[in-house]
């Protein structure tokens, strides 16, 4: 019984830094708005069960990637709004890692479109 309220606790921690960053991060909105497209586009592509994973897969990375870096760029804001050349070090590679996730987006949906147009005619 103990397990499932802390279960149900973290859930509830979860929803909130989705609803938080939902709220103060327009980048995460955009994110949002193109896997609201992405993933239907993906559930109904003539591509394999592996190949629908890897592009839905594609795009909740991004997501992801983009909540690890508000949750960086909060924390060092946290200790201090000053600029501070460690703070904008971990910014930095924050918002590098959020651009990786995305080039792995756009590489892993263009090589499976451009192979679904090309050889499927």
């Amino acid at each position: 019984m103990k397990a499932l309220l802390h279960l149900r606790k973290a859930f509830g921690f979860s929803l909130q830094g989705l609803r938080d960053t939902m709220h103060h991060e327009m980048a995460f909105r955009i994110e949002l708005t193109v896997a609201a497209i992405l993933i239907p586009t993906a559930l109904i592509l003539p591509v394999s069960l592996i190949l629908r994973i890897l592009l839905i897969s594609s795009v909740f990375l991004v997501l992801i990637v983009e909540l690890l870096n508000t949750g960086i760029e909060a924390v060092a804001n946290r200790i201090s709004t000053e600029q501070h050349p460690l703070s904008g070090r971990a910014k930095d590679a924050g918002s590098a890692a959020v651009f990786l996730s995305a080039v792995n987006m756009g590489i892993v949906w263009g090589i499976i479109l451009f192979d679904l147009i090309f050889n499927y005619s």
